[in-house]
């Protein structure tokens, strides 16, 4: 245990705090010159423990100079720690200057601290990367002997945290005396998020601070007031409830799982908003104004609600907030504790928290997300290899800020523990491809960035290789986003590129809070007017859905098959999974149900899989590719998180063929070759390595124009040179990542090993029901929608026996159909008009937006 000086303890005794023993236990620890990992509950000091040790070294020891690195992975949450963090600095009369560096920080702000660094400096990976292409990074970072990395299970495996793992062992090479501090409350890893931290990338050299456990949260599942409907993801039959909810509590953070949702959502709470409460709405489209106006709103407390995302899931720290509400199914354990850790931010009081599953089996995953944070169980996959696309960035990085030599750089990146397998082979493929473009591309100038001189040492090729590596730094790449204008005023947004392209004039939709009319397009954005008839649609984003973690998955197969589990259940669902009962069988713990069935002219497949929406659209593309070679003349399939459909004109037969092993062989390997989904990797891959720009000085590229260009090297790599590192970089992305074929693997050998049980049914079962509907109008055109309707409650009815349910199943059916896709309507039984009259009226006041 570390001791702490008499001015800190007089600090902790002033406001009648004691330090906690994690805090300690982690200041020893660094004071004994190890690094550290601290995973302690939201609301235990975490912050103010990773800055403890450089607090107290500098009161002991004061000097100039950059001392303590903080990295965080958002812009706000660096700026909510400097906050936070001056009051202590000024109570104990500290020589410590605090500031931000991250891209809204002013250009003079950021030539002075080059020269005159401060004490602290709190910024982003990205922020990261760019101070150290500086020519004088070395002489800014010399001194340097913390780094601290705020959320660090946020960033280990994605691709911001390569780019971070990489600067950290390059700052290892300039400050080797700097001491890493990682900070987190959800880590299900401790071992590789240590291995991740270290500088030496081994775990065994960074120390596990653990904090002890915090009160467990209240959490309650809310369930609409009547029917529960069988299907659909957006939870719009529960916002009355949830309304009820926000009016009863001071301060709420309602979650939801997707932009469209949000949206959704919120014009759902304003419709039944009689008290006039004010509500924001925060997400990642929205411009960076109205994020930070609704942020500033909470801290301030002119807020009662926020209808958020993932925008807000390492929020800032609203201590004021008294609940959290859930939307939808959490997908995942830690995710949810992330977002529970919101309300209260105090470990000794128990988080308030609901959930709001939209759907029967969305229940299921709640009660068994609550059973999970019972056990105290995390989830959540361990940090995976470091992308090659991002070490190709890294290299050009490392030769703007000055020459190197290749066998010095490659020992460094073996230092970063992505990067830890790296090959000789690898490394040297992406440093020729940063030097020159590769064999194919050689004899381009515009792709020669390096050159070797006779010593061996690798220089930058000229200034604009240099600007143009700056002005396209960075890991996170767009889908090709529009703004959105209202006409003579502001910007409220960007939407996806697809999205407006489906729009005609006089078409509405809702964003920002608010009901738009399309007008048309300009050279620059989307022009809309507030306002507007007919029925709304609501942007969707790619990429938005939440994959269901493995962890939950099975807890959620374990609750289907053990029916002394369901006492947990409403009863609604409880008749449901009865009914499943005594039509077929109950998906088993361990093997795979798989049901056929027919209606109409086709023939249904469900297979009861539980690995997520990702992991079951891949294999949807397989399954169906099988199914043709067997001669079973696929013509479709849809897949949800809980289960895959597909339909074909023939019966399916010989079912253990369609899930066998060696699917992800020849099918696997014939449908990536054909897939456009390569392209689009290869395009995201491409723009990180930096083989095509996104910003250009004085022009900005537009989404079109970038995938043409992909498009065409592309082809021109597959035909001259297929091993290229981009090539092999697009190919292992898309075989582990986008299309997660470990999960799929799993999923096949759990049904081999556990065996599949096939089920033939004469028509859809209470299970399959939910699944069929979920794509709604998407597919059942027509009669066919009432041919699904009347099968299901035929269904009710001969296992009930007696008709005393169709109404209710109807009724659920035919509510849990969307109008298309994402594009739900909020629906209330009030009158829709005068809601929405003052829905728009208000709403704009409430966001802070100009009328």
């Amino acid at each position: 245990m570390g001791t702490l000086p008499e001015l800190f303890q007089a600090w902790f005794a002033a406001r009648g705090w004691a330090p906690r023993p994690h805090q300690l236990a982690l200041l020893g620890a660094v004071q004994s010159g190890a690094s550290a990992l601290l995973v302690a509950p939201t609301g235990g000091g975490k912050t103010l423990a990773g800055f403890l040790p450089s607090l107290v070294d500098l009161h002991e020891r004061p000097r100039a100079g950059l001392h303590t690195l903080y990295i965080s992975p958002l812009k706000a949450l660096a700026v909510d720690i400097a906050r936070n963090l001056t009051a202590p600095v000024e109570a104990m009369g500290l020589p410590i200057r605090i500031e931000t560096r991250t891209g809204d920080t002013p250009a003079n702000r950021r030539a002075r601290q080059r020269v005159d660094p401060p004490s602290f400096l709190l910024t982003t990976p990205e922020s990261l990367a760019l101070l150290l292409t500086l020519p004088d990074a070395g002489e800014m970072f010399a001194g340097l002997h913390a780094v601290v990395v705020d959320e660090i299970h946020a960033l280990a495996g994605s691709k911001r945290g390569d780019q971070l793992a990489l600067g950290l062992a390059r700052l290892a090479t300039l400050a080797p005396g700097a001491r890493r501090i990682g900070l987190s409350a959800t880590v299900a890893h401790p071992t590789p998020l240590r291995a991740y931290l270290s500088p030496t990338g081994r775990p065994q050299d960074v120390a596990l601070v653990q904090g002890a456990p915090g009160a467990a949260p209240s959490l309650d599942i809310l369930l609409p007031e009547g029917r529960l409907p069988w299907g659909g993801h957006m939870g719009l039959a529960s916002m009355p409830e949830v309304y009820r909810r926000i009016r009863g509590a001071g301060v709420t953070i309602v979650f939801v799982n997707t932009r469209a949702q949000s949206e959704l959502c919120f014009q759902a709470l304003w419709r039944l908003n009689d008290d006039n409460l004010p509500i924001g709405l925060h997400h990642g489209s929205l411009t960076v104004e109205q994020r930070r106006k609704v942020e500033a709103a909470m801290a301030e407390g002119r807020l009662r609600a926020v209808v958020a995302t993932a925008s807000l899931d390492l929020g800032i720290d609203w201590g004021a907030v008294d609940q959290v509400v859930q939307v939808g199914a959490p997908k995942g354990v830690s995710r949810l504790l992330q977002r529970i850790g919101r309300a209260n931010h105090r470990m000794d009081e128990a988080s308030q928290a609901v959930l709001v599953p939209a759907n029967r089996f969305e229940v299921i995953e709640c009660v068994a997300a609550r059973q999970a944070i019972a056990a105290e169980e995390l989830d959540g996959d361990p940090p995976r290899e470091g992308g090659l696309d991002v070490l190709c960035q890294h290299i050009l990085a490392v030769a703007v800020a000055g020459p190197f030599h290749p066998d010095d750089l490659y020992a460094e990146v073996l230092r970063a523990s992505p990067y830890a397998a790296l090959t000789r082979r690898d490394f040297e493929d992406a440093l020729r491809f940063v030097e020159d473009g590769g064999y194919a591309l050689q004899s381009y100038d515009r792709f020669r960035r390096l050159f070797r001189d006779a010593e061996g040492l690798i220089h930058i090729r000229g200034p604009a290789a240099a600007r143009q590596l700056r002005m396209n730094l960075g890991t996170i790449v767009e889908t090709p986003l529009v703004k959105v204008r209202l006409r003579g005023g502001p910007v409220l947004g960007e939407v996806e590129e697809w999205f407006v392209s489906t729009l005609t004039a006089g078409d509405c939709f809702i964003f920002a809070g608010q009901m738009l009319r399309f007008e048309g397009l300009d050279a620059l954005a989307c022009i809309v007017s507030r306002g507007g008839e007919g029925d709304p649609r609501v942007p969707a984003y790619a990429g938005s859905r939440m994959p269901l973690t493995t962890h939950l998955a099975a807890r959620v197969r374990g609750i289907l098959h053990d029916p002394t589990s369901w006492a947990a259940l409403p009863d609604s669902v409880r008749e449901w999974l009865r009914l499943q009962q005594h039509v077929s069988v109950m998906p088993p713990r361990d093997g795979l149900l798989v049901e056929t069935f027919p209606r109409g002219d086709r023939w249904f497949l469900v297979a009861y899989c539980f690995e997520g929406r990702l992991a079951h659209q891949t294999l949807g593309m397989l399954v169906t590719k099988r199914m043709e070679r067997l001669g079973m003349a696929p013509l479709g399939y849809l897949a949800t998180d809980y289960v895959l459909a597909c339909w074909s004109a023939f019966e399916p037969q010989d079912i253990e063929r369609l899930f066998e092993e060696d699917i992800l062989g020849e099918e696997l390997e014939a449908w990536m070759a054909e897939s456009s989904m390569l392209r689009r990797t290869f395009r995201n891959i491409a723009t990180i390595a930096g083989l095509i720009e996104k910003n250009h000085p004085g022009q900005e590229k537009s989404g079109r124009a970038m995938t043409m260009n992909a498009d065409l090297i592309y082809d021109v790599l597959r035909r001259h040179e297929p091993d290229h590192i981009l090539l092999r970089a697009t190919r292992r992305e898309a075989a582990a990542g986008l299309t997660d074929v470990g999960r799929i693997a799993l999923l096949l050998a759990r049904a081999r090993a556990g065996g599949i049980r096939h089920r033939a049914l004469d028509r859809a079962s209470p299970l399959s029901v939910p699944a069929l509907i979920e794509e709604g109008r998407e597919w059942v055109a027509g009669g066919a929608q009432d041919a699904l309707l009347a099968e299901a409650a035929d269904l009710v009815a001969e296992a009930t026996d007696g008709a005393d349910l169709f109404n209710e199943i109807l009724a659920n059916v035919t509510e849990a159909i969307p109008p298309r896709g994402d594009r739900d309507r909020a629906r209330h039984p009030r009158d829709p008009k005068r809601r929405n009259a003052r829905f728009i009226r208000n709403a704009p006041r409430t966001l802070g937006a100009p009328r």
